[in-house]
């Protein structure tokens, strides 16, 4: 690859598929450096498949022969297959030698910790195994795509804030596999509904307003202020919070991160079609509009 795309005079252009982020793949003697751009594919989201269909979306996930299962049931079979396929096939062709078993027991834990401080040494001593065996069955499957790390936001502002990332599978549809959630009516009587809306709203709003890992952080204090999502893009911060409810109301919480963090903007990102404001610089924004945000002044994606 590296001879033809250094060719003179004859321009090549070369589009190479994996499904692992390439520092997991080992034995590859050309890099490619300088020569390639890297585009981080998702599933489906709701500007995609039309936010009629946002609830199957969200129960089922973004992988096509997920969603466009016939039946729900069916969904939730391929999903089952995938994990096993990907636990005892993918990982082994990666070079990753971690019997496919205890890395399903570690993907399971990491599920009932999603939208939450992730907690290496809990999760360790709960497994048998030690922190660092922890930590790099993480980055496994981080690297693999199956997990999201946002990493917390840490400048000095004179107060204890949290400096673990919070853990979420990046995609609903598996969180509902391991969850053993196999309808709607079930999701919406779980307990883990919360925590299923603010993963399937981050991936949406990291996706259509194209935030690069390098400008997405969380942001949470030990005093229990907190913040979702904070993005930082050309100098300027804008926050997110995202509920599941008909009617979000201002918190306490948001105006500490208002004041704290210097934001230009607030935004309450929930299932419902009006937006609304809330306060001065605190709106509240349906999910089905988040890509309108894209486009204005507020958080320009250039």
């Amino acid at each position: 690859m590296r001879v033809l795309a250094d060719r003179e005079g004859i321009p090549a252009r070369f589009l190479i598929l994996g499904s692992a982020s390439s520092r997991l793949v080992k034995g590859i003697s050309e890099s490619l450096a300088g020569r390639v751009d890297f585009v981080d594919l998702s599933g489906f989201d709701g500007t995609e498949v039309g936010f009629d269909q946002v609830d199957a979306l969200w129960l089922r996930g973004g992988f096509p022969e997920s969603f466009l299962s016939s039946s729900d049931a069916d969904s939730f079979r391929w999903r089952h297959s995938f994990i096993r396929t990907f636990l005892t096939r993918d990982i082994s062709q990666l070079g990753i030698t971690i019997p496919a078993e205890q890395l399903r027991r570690f993907w399971l834990m990491v599920a009932h910790y999603h939208g939450q401080i992730w907690n290496a040494s809990e999760i360790a001593a709960s497994l048998s195994i030690n922190y660092k065996t922890a930590q790099s069955y993480l980055d496994i499957l981080t690297g693999a795509f199956m997990i999201r790390q946002l990493q917390p936001w840490t400048e000095n502002l004179g107060k204890r804030v949290r400096k673990a990332p919070k853990i979420y599978l990046r995609d609903s549809g598996q969180f509902h596999a391991l969850q053993n959630i196999r309808s709607l009516s079930e999701l919406q009587a779980h307990p883990k509904l919360g925590a299923s809306w603010e993963g399937l709203a981050l991936e949406h709003v990291l996706r259509v307003l194209r935030v690069d890992p390098g400008e997405a952080f969380y942001w949470g204090t030990h005093g229990g202020a907190e913040l979702d999502l904070l993005v930082v893009r050309g100098g300027r911060r804008y926050g997110c919070e995202f509920k599941y409810t008909d009617a979000p109301r201002t918190t306490k919480s948001m105006r500490v991160a208002m004041d704290d963090l210097r934001l230009e903007r607030l935004f309450v990102i929930y299932p419902g079609e009006k937006d609304y404001a809330l306060d001065t610089r605190i709106e509240v924004v349906g999910l089905r509009h988040v890509e309108q945000l894209a486009t204005s002044e507020m958080i320009s994606i250039g």
